[in-house]
C-alpha cells in the first residue's frame, strides 16, 4: 500500500472561485475611473475626427451645404388663408379695373377698400404666426432702404409736395402689397393661383390688342394699338412690358405641364402674347422679348431640345406672318433715330442724356420723386428709363438698392435651377425658376425704355421669385445660398456635361 506523502508546503495555493471571478468582472466593468478614461478617449477621438472633417469637408454636389453658413429655419407655417384671399381679390381688381367699365363711387374706391382689408387681415395674422411684421429677407431689407431714400429725398426735393404725392401714391401701395405677397403666399397652390391670374390677364390684354389692330383702331401715332383703359395697362409700351414678363412664365408652365391640353393652351397663350407685343410697335418690348426668349432657350433647352426647337420655329414663322408693315423700320429707328416718322426716338435720346446730367448734378438724394418731368425736362416728358429716373429723382444710393432688389432674386433663382437640374420630381420648380429668371431679365431690359420704377410690375415679379425660393427652402429644409462658380472651375468640377448631369448640377 502506497503511503501518502506527508511533505507540506510552507504556503497554501490560492484559487479564485467562480463567484470571485464574476464579482471582479462586475467591479471592473462598473469602475468609475475606467469609465472616465473611456469617455475621455472617445471625446479625444471625436475631436480629432471633427478637425479632419473641417480641414477636408466632404461636399455633396447635390446639396447646397448652406447649413455650414448658419442658415436659419426655413420651415413655413401654415396660415394667412384669409390674407391670401384678400390679396388675390385685390390683384384681380388691380388687373381688371372695374371702375373703367362701371364708373361709380364704389368701383372707384373698391381697390383701396380691399387693400385696407388685406392689410387688416395680414398684420395680426403675421404677428400671430411669426411674432414680427415680415420675414427677414434680403429683398425686404433692400426695399426698405429704397423707401428710406425716397422719404429722405422729399424735404430736399425741388417741389416737396410733388415728391410726397408720388411717394404716397402707387409707390407705397406696391411696397405694402409686396410685403403681403412674400409672407402670405406659403403654398405652391397659392403661387400658381397668382401666376394663372397674371397669365389670364395677359391673354385678355393680348386678345384686345389683336382685335384693335384687326379693326384698325390704331390710336397711338396713327399706326400703333393703344393700351387698355387708363390704369397700369393704359400705355402701349407699359402693356408690352407686362406681356414680355408674362411670356417666359407661360412657356415655363407649358414645359412643366404634363397633359397635352394644358400644353396646347399655354402654347397658344404664348403665341398670342407675342403677337400682341408686335402690334404695339414697342421697341423696348421687342428688345426685351428677344433677350428673355433667348435666355429661356439657353437655360431650358437642355431638357427638351426638340420641343424648344419646334416652339422656336413656330414662333419665328408666326412672327414673320404676323409682323405688320413698317415694323422693321420701327425697330431700325432704335439705332437710326431719323427713321422714326414722329421723332419720338430723338426725344427719348434727349431725355436720356438730360436725366443723366441731372443725376450727376444731384447724386446724393436726387431732385425728388416725380420732379423730373415738371421741373427738369425740356419738353415736360419723363425720362423713359427707370434707372435714370431713380438716379435723377432719388440719387445713386437708391439706384443701387433698386438694382440689387432685382438682381438678388435673379441670382438665387439661378441657384435653384442648378440644384433642380437633374431632379425629375422637381422639374416644375426648375422650369418655373428659369421662367421667372427670364421674366426678370425681360423687365431689366424693357425698363431701360420706360419710367416704371414706381409701378406694380417689378414688385409682383420679385414677389413671385421670393415666394418660389421660400417654398423650395421649406421643402428642402435649407437656405438657398448662391455658390461661387469660379471655385468649381478652379478645381475642374463639372467641366464635362456628363459629370455635371450625373452630379445634379447644370453644366456651365
Amino acid at each position: 500500500m502506497k503511503r501518502r506523502s506527508t511533505t507540506k508546503n510552507d504556503y497554501e495555493p490560492v484559487r479564485r472561485s467562480r463567484s470571485h471571478v464574476a464579482a471582479s468582472k462586475i467591479a471592473g466593468r462598473n469602475c468609475p475611473i475606467k469609465d472616465q478614461c473611456r469617455q475621455a478617449t472617445n471625446r479625444h477621438s471625436e475631436a480629432e475626427r471633427r478637425v479632419v472633417e473641417d480641414k477636408n469637408p466632404i461636399v455633396d454636389p447635390m446639396l447646397n451645404n448652406s447649413t455650414r453658413n448658419g442658415s436659419a429655419t426655413t420651415f413655413l407655417k401654415h396660415g394667412h388663408l384669409f390674407s391670401f384671399v384678400a390679396l388675390f381679390l385685390f390683384t384681380l381688381i388691380l388687373y381688371t379695373r372695374p371702375a373703367e367699365f362701371y364708373p361709380s363711387p364704389l368701383t372707384a374706391s373698391i381697390a383701396l377698400l380691399v387693400g385696407i382689408v388685406t392689410l387688416g387681415l395680414f398684420v395680426p395674422t403675421q404677428f400671430a404666426l411669426e411674432g414680427k411684421l415680415t420675414a427677414s429677407l434680403r429683398e425686404v431689407k433692400l426695399l426698405m432702404l429704397f423707401v428710406v431714400t425716397g422719404l429722405l429725398s422729399i424735404p430736399l426735393a425741388i417741389d416737396p409736395m410733388q415728391a410726397w404725392t408720388e411717394f404716397s401714391g402707387t409707390f407705397v401701395r406696391t411696397v405694402i402689397i409686396f410685403i403681403v405677397i412674400v409672407n402670405a403666399v406659403r403654398t405652391e397652390m397659392r403661387l400658381k393661383a397668382l401666376l394663372i391670374l397674371a397669365i389670364g390677364t395677359a391673354l385678355w390684354l393680348s386678345l384686345g390688342a389683336i382685335d384693335d389692330y384687326r379693326l384698325g383702331l390704331l390710336t397711338v401715332e396713327g399706326y400703333r394699338v393703344g393700351g387698355r383703359g387708363s390704369g397700369i395697362f393704359g400705355n402701349s409700351n407699359d402693356m408690352a412690358l407686362y406681356l414680355v414678363t408674362m411670356i417666359p412664365i407661360t412657356i415655363a408652365m407649358l414645359l412643366s405641364s404634363r397633359g397635352p391640353i394644358s400644353k396646347l393652351g399655354f402654347g397658344a397663350c404664348s403665341l398670342l402674347m407675342i403677337a400682341a407685343v408686335v402690334v404695339t410697335y414697342s421697341r423696348g418690348g421687342f428688345v426685351g422679348l428677344i433677350v428673355a426668349l433667348s435666355f429661356l432657350v439657353w437655360k431650358a433647352g437642355h431638357r427638351h431640345k426638340s420641343t424648344i426647337l419646334v416652339v422656336g420655329f413656330v414662333i419665328v414663322v408666326g412672327f414673320v406672318l404676323v409682323a405688320p408693315g413698317g415694323y422693321a423700320l420701327r425697330l431700325a429707328s432704335i439705332m437710326i433715330p431719323s427713321l422714326d416718322p414722329v421723332g419720338s426716338a430723338d426725344a427719348r435720346r434727349g431725355e436720356l442724356f438730360r436725366s443723366l446730367y441731372v443725376a450727376l448734378r444731384h447724386p446724393i438724394l436726387g431732385i425728388g420723386m416725380g420732379n423730373y418731368a415738371p421741373q427738369m425736362s425740356y419738353r415736360g416728358l419723363v425720362t423713359h428709363n427707370s434707372y435714370t429716373q431713380i438716379a435723377a429723382e432719388m440719387g445713386i444710393a437708391a439706384l443701387v438698392c433698386y438694382t440689387m432688389f432685382i438682381v438678388t432674386p435673379f441670382k438665387k433663382l439661378g441657384q435653384i435651377a442648378r440644384e433642380t437640374f437633374s431632379s425629375s420630381s422637381n422639374s416644375h420648380l426648375h422650369y418655373l425658376a428659369v421662367g421667372l429668371q427670364a421674366s426678370l431679365l425681360g423687365y431689366l431690359v424693357c425698363s431701360f425704355f420706360a419710367s416704371v420704377a414706381y409701378l406694380w410690375y417689378v414688385y409682383y415679379l420679385v414677389g413671385y421669385a421670393v415666394c418660389l425660393r421660400r417654398l423650395y427652402e421649406s421643402e428642402t429644409g435649407r437656405e438657398v445660398v448662391v455658390e461661387k462658380r469660379k471655385t468649381e472651375k478652379k478645381h475642374g468640377m463639372f467641366d464635362s456635361p456628363i459629370i455635371a448631369k450625373t452630379s445634379g448640377v447644370a453644366p456651365t
